[in-house]
C-alpha cells in the first residue's frame, strides 16, 4: 500500500491484514508495514526508533509468546490515524503459563505504512488480576 487508508473500509482491511501477520509471526511482513524511521511506544518499554530496533521487539515477542492468537478490531479512522483494540492469548515460553492480553493501539500512517505505533495494554494469566487491579 503506497497511500494511507482513506475510508473506514480500507482502514478495517489494513487492521485485519496486520492481524494476519501476527498469527503466525511473520516478522518480515510486519516490518514491511512500518516506515524505516518508525517510532514505537509499546506499553512500558522504552521508546523504540527504527525498523531494526522494532525487529528485535518482534523477534523477542515471537520467542516468548508461543502459540500467539490475536484478534484486532478496527475502532476509528481520523485523517492519518487508525485506532484499534485487540485481544490476544499465548503461552509464556519462560513460565509455561497461559496468558491473555487486551489493549488499544493508535497508528499514525505515512505513505501507507505505520510511522508511529502507540500501544497500551494489560496482560495476565487467565482468571488472575493484573498488577493494576483495584480491590
Amino acid at each position: 500500500m503506497s497511500q494511507n487508508p482513506k475510508s473506514p473500509e480500507e482502514a478495517r482491511a489494513f487492521v485485519k491484514h496486520v492481524e494476519s501477520l501476527f498469527t503466525p509471526w511473520n516478522v518480515p511482513g510486519l516490518l514491511a508495514g512500518f516506515t524505516e524511521a518508525c517510532v514505537v511506544r509499546f506499553g512500558d518499554l522504552p521508546e523504540i526508533r527504527g525498523r531494526a530496533a522494532l525487529e528485535k521487539l518482534f523477534a523477542a515477542r515471537s520467542q516468548r509468546q508461543q502459540g500467539y492468537r490475536l484478534r484486532k478490531i478496527f475502532r476509528a479512522l481520523m485523517g492519518d490515524m487508525i485506532a484499534n483494540s485487540w485481544e490476544g492469548e499465548w503461552t509464556d515460553a519462560a513460565t509455561g503459563r497461559p496468558m491473555k492480553g487486551f489493549g488499544v493501539e493508535v497508528w499514525q500512517m505515512r505513505d501507507g505504512k505505520i510511522a508511529l505505533w502507540e500501544a497500551a495494554f494489560n496482560a495476565s494469566e487467565p482468571g488472575k488480576a493484573t498488577s493494576i487491579a483495584v480491590t
